[in-house]
């Protein structure tokens, strides 16, 4: 992870961490052909806590220096669209279910792309 991008990452854990977002994982894959170089995944304390990270990442983006291209909302999952970092704000239940973290430590053994070839 180049420098700048491990700022940018390092601010966000940051931001997400002091309200009191849980369970805050970070995966590089600057490395790999994903649409991202960087995902951040973090559970939120329920439905209204998911929205409250999410606001609180609109209203500290200039802070930040963060555009946010677009995002994808629900109740439960929040994904927000950073260019080359994505960040996944998702209730403990929908984290355990769609099991990202698996997906992408997947990714970056380069297990998925085996999985497509076969």
């Amino acid at each position: 992870m180049d420098t700048n991008l491990k700022v940018r990452v390092d601010n966000l854990v940051k931001l997400l961490d002091e309200k009191k977002a849980e369970e805050i994982e970070v995966f590089d894959l600057s490395n790999e052909d994903y649409i991202a170089k960087a995902v951040i995944l973090v559970s939120s304390l329920g439905g209204k806590h998911t929205n409250a990270l999410f606001e609180h990442i609109k209203d500290n983006k200039k802070k930040l220096g963060e555009k946010i291209l677009g995002y994808d909302e629900s109740d439960d999952w929040i994904v927000v669209d950073l260019e080359d970092i994505l960040i996944h704000i998702m209730t403990p239940q929908y984290r355990l279910r769609y099991n990202i973290e698996e997906f992408l430590q997947d990714l970056k053994s380069g297990k998925v792309f085996e999985d497509i070839q076969e």
